[in-house]
């Protein structure tokens, strides 16, 4: 492929903004990026404007405001505005200036709670969503719809990936918004750090989660442009999952706490099981490469050796 073409990275900061940066740079391609201060996506003047300046080829919408369940309880109206809004202003945006190929970024979250697994993308919209995350997770069923709706009617080319639970670097380790994984990294090396007897772990452990590297998505994200990969929803992820009290033994294993895992029942478990079906993806020739047991330990040792530069630089 020509490696010419201008990539619009929106969000190149967060956990799958930089990973895109670091697949798409390694690959040489030519990237095109705006922080928050520079250009406030859920500004439609300032990005209609954005894009009339800029030429942009190709656009990778990895730009949202996520969080975990009480994130999401806590701000409901900021998650389904905010969304709402950036992806309005980019899609619009992007085909107003004749851009032709963009990808966006959902969530395995915009299918129904109760859905027969593994999860098929044609069970969109088949039932009622998990009510703690209902607000962004409209936000992204719109954004699809979008996508689809611009594409019927304008001729665009663009590709809604569907991720399974993401984690790596660069992700959020605020308690009070993070998911259950970089939640569980954080209170491991806590735990250990200060000679805990317990850790404490939301909910019963026993609802069952897929997780995928980040650099996963990322290198997907490329096969879909460089592959030219027709347009439509696609899921994204490892096909296997595992129990929440197992992950929470895995991250305690690799941060070496030996102490007891304590399950707070009081707190809200969220959808009982959410298993990607990949087989669209994976018939093109796309597979998921980094293992669960490898992925953690990197995303560990990482967070680890940045809070520990943290501390040594606040004490010296």
């Amino acid at each position: 492929m020509n490696l010419e073409p201008r990539i619009f990275v929106a969000g190149h900061r967060g956990m799958v903004g930089s990973a895109l940066m670091r697949e798409f740079a390694a690959h040489g391609y030519h990237l095109v990026t705006r922080g928050h201060e520079a250009l406030d996506l859920t500004d439609q003047r300032a990005v209609r404007a954005f894009f009339a300046a800029e030429r942009i080829d190709i656009v990778l919408l990895a730009a949202a405001r996520v969080g975990g369940i009480l994130a999401n309880s806590m701000r409901p109206a900021t998650f389904i505005y905010e969304n709402l809004a950036i992806e309005a202003n980019v899609i619009d945006a992007a085909y107003r200036a004749g851009v032709l190929r963009l990808v966006f970024f959902g969530s395995s979250c915009i299918y129904p709670k109760q859905c027969p697994q593994p999860i098929r993308e044609t069970y969109l919209l088949s039932g009622a969503l998990e009510p703690t995350n209902e607000p962004y997770a409209i936000a992204k069923i719109a954004g699809l719809k979008l996508c689809e709706a611009y594409n019927r009617q304008y001729g665009t080319r663009y590709v809604a990936l569907m991720p399974t639970n993401l984690y790596g670097p660069n992700d959020n380790y605020d308690l009070s918004g993070s998911h259950v994984l970089p939640a569980l990294i954080r209170k491991a090396y806590e735990a250990v750090e200060s000679k805990a007897a317990t850790l404490t772990v939301w909910g019963t452990g026993e609802p069952r989660r897929e997780f995928m590297h980040v650099d996963d998505l990322a290198s997907a994200t490329r096969f879909v442009i460089e592959h030219d990969i027709p347009d439509g929803v696609y899921n994204v992820g490892v096909g296997a999952d595992l129990t929440i009290r197992e992950l929470a033994q895995r991250v305690a294993a690799v941060a070496g706490f030996r102490g007891e895992l304590v399950f707070d029942r009081t707190k809200p478990d969220g959808t009982p099981r959410k298993l990607l079906d990949v087989s669209r993806l994976a018939r093109m020739g796309w597979h998921a490469t980094i293992g669960l047991a490898e992925g953690i330990g990197a995303t560990y040792a990482d967070y680890a050796a940045r809070q520990r530069a943290a501390n040594a630089a606040s004490n010296g």
